[in-house]
């Protein structure tokens, strides 16, 4: 199935004018930003092409393809208990998609409503995952592979392409990442804070429903009595992820996982996009130092954005955060092809 066009008309170069991110007044709220694109936005995209990926270990990757012939191809990554069809996914989507790449947005295990088959899950670090999805769309022959990721997805794609470091793939030509923890512990430790419990409630409610079928499946491995009295991801964390997934416990997890120290090692042009108001994110999720960023990873700040947020409100129904990856990915495309 190939993509078919929006059915509103789009301007062909949407990446053209990026000024800095103003929003209206009203919209100048972290908390406001990180659940108006939830609760209020709407992207009209037509049906992708489905596609279970096998892997290593006898598990499965749900993915969703829109393809209109391109030989570039972009991947994206969506956040922590979020799928491959959350606004934030589509908006980027279409957006690259009007810029002539076909687009690869794929579902961590557990999510897009599919559980997946193992007892382990997806975590902030499962980068072998990402790269299974990265390898087998370079298998179809794309000249230029591009990397998006939203918030764990964005930690999880800088964290990749950190790990590939000198052997990244030569098609990979760069990446963008929103709302980035890459201070995995410090995030925690935002989210556990009184003023967050409304997010923290949300996460803990829909990871017990999905523990709770995985103890159904697995009931020697995984108990979720008493799980009502989790509180915060240090909890689930020790708990849950660090034992499913070999790490000692919580901290080990985070310290393991987190992209901070792997930003250095990165290769490709990428840029990573906080917001100063976000909610999620500890001071060490803005990293300024050179011996932090290396040479390749560009941070910016803009004062308002919220958590995936950047809402704009304009005719073609782009938000600011798609127009600054598609000036991204136009500043970086030129230079991936001479390198070839």
């Amino acid at each position: 199935m190939y993509y078919q066009s929006a059915p509103h008309p789009v301007p062909p170069d949407i990446g053209k004018r990026v000024l800095r991110y103003r929003p209206p007044p009203w919209l100048r709220n972290g908390h406001l930003q990180s659940v108006w694109p939830t609760l209020f936005r709407k992207v009209p995209m037509a049906e992708p092409e489905t596609e279970v990926l096998t892997t290593s270990d006898n598990d499965e990757l749900h993915l969703d393809w829109y393809r209109q012939g391109s030989d570039r191809l972009a991947i994206l990554s969506h956040g922590l208990e979020g799928h491959s069809r959350r606004p934030y996914v589509l908006g980027m989507a279409r957006a690259l998609l009007t810029e002539g790449w076909d687009v690869l947005a794929w579902n961590f295990r557990s999510c897009g409503g599919v559980m997946n088959l193992q007892p382990r899950f997806y975590h902030s670090g499962a980068t072998e995952d990402l790269d299974r999805v990265v390898r087998h769309g370079l298998s179809k022959d794309y000249r230029a592979l591009f990397l998006s990721g939203f918030s764990m997805g964005g930690n999880l794609t800088l964290l990749y392409l950190g790990q590939q470091s000198e052997n990244v793939d030569s098609r990979i030509c760069g990446a963008v990442a929103y709302s980035v923890p890459c201070d995995l512990a410090g995030s925690a430790d935002e989210l556990a804070k009184p003023s967050r419990k409304i997010y923290m409630q949300r996460f803990l409610r829909d990871l017990q429903g999905k523990m709770q079928e995985k103890a159904t499946r697995f009931p020697e491995q995984i108990d979720v009595t008493g799980f009502e009295t989790i509180r915060n991801f240090h909890e689930f964390d020790n708990r849950y992820t660090a034992p499913l997934h070999g790490f000692r416990d919580a901290d080990d997890y985070w310290s393991s996982c987190s992209a901070l120290g792997k930003l250095k090692d990165i290769r490709v042009p990428s840029l990573m996009v906080n917001a100063a108001d976000d909610p999620f994110l500890s001071p060490r999720c803005f990293p300024e130092s050179s011996e932090l960023l290396g040479r390749h990873v560009q941070l910016e700040a803009p004062r308002w954005g919220g958590h995936v947020g950047f809402v704009e409100h304009a005719r073609d129904g782009y938000y600011w955060s798609e127009r600054r990856a598609v000036a991204h990915v136009q500043s970086v495309v030129g230079s991936s092809v001479e390198r070839k």
